[in-house]
């Protein structure tokens, strides 16, 4: 498949995953479509995450700012984790936030939320990031082998690519999600390319899947894959471009 196809098909599954939520009446606010759709039980699958070994081995977890994965931030906090969220789109010179549970002053679901995370958060460069035992990561849809299909900005990946090439993630950190179950789509239907993060664990409201991870992980950046623009659009690229020269 070109890269033509292979976004083509990425974007006609995103909107066959979108309006089934929709159609099944499990979407909440802020909606589904062009976003990592915020869905009905995402509570329950941060609860059946928190039940994981994965979990309880974590101390330092590197999460998405998603709606749906807002409980998982709450839940971190309130059992001592310290938490790294990227700032939106990556958008600044330093741009995660660190959430500190012995620092927070407001309540855990407070300080998780997107607005709370933005206030309450430490600034933080790649450089300044611990290193993380566990990354969530918001998805639109997934499937059983762990590939996995987000909403078509490329953040997640490469905010993992990023933080792989400083050394803080490693090969035994664990890239776990939680969907609703119409978000788990047969086996072959995601396509995946060499700058995608494939899952080592899918939770839901009702399950755990853990996938055998046969695909390898981006180690860094992907510099020749990064779409025409992508790194005039994120300081902290600019800056690692300027470096290598």
């Amino acid at each position: 498949m070109t890269t033509s196809d292979v976004d083509d098909a990425k974007q006609d599954l995103r909107e066959t995953v979108w309006e089934g939520l929709r159609e099944a009446g499990v979407v909440r606010f802020p909606g589904a479509r062009g976003r990592i759709p915020n869905f009905s039980g995402a509570e329950a699958a941060a609860d059946r995450l928190r039940d994981t070994q994965a979990w309880q081995d974590a101390t330092t977890i590197k999460a998405n700012p998603d709606s749906p994965q807002w409980p998982v931030r709450q839940r971190a906090l309130e059992d001592g984790r310290t938490v790294f969220m990227a700032v939106p789109r990556l958008r600044d010179d330093r741009p995660f936030l660190r959430l500190d549970p012995d620092r927070i002053e407001v309540t855990p679901r407070g300080a998780a939320s997107i607005k709370g995370s933005s206030r309450h958060g430490i600034p933080t460069a790649v450089e300044e990031l611990a290193p993380v035992d566990l990354v969530v990561v918001g998805c639109v849809a997934v499937d059983r082998t762990g590939a996995r299909l987000g909403k078509g900005g490329g953040f997640a990946d490469l905010e993992f690519a990023l933080a792989s090439a400083a050394g803080l993630i490693g090969p035994e950190t664990t890239v776990v999600t939680t969907v609703h179950p119409l978000q788990v789509v047969d086996d072959g239907r995601i396509p995946m390319t060499d700058h995608d993060v494939p899952l080592d664990m899918i939770v839901t409201p009702d399950e755990v899947i853990e996938c055998m991870r046969t695909r390898a992980r981006p180690a860094g950046v992907l510099w020749d894959d990064l779409p025409e623009g992508k790194i005039d659009e994120i300081p902290l690229l600019r800056r690692l471009a300027a470096e290598r020269g």
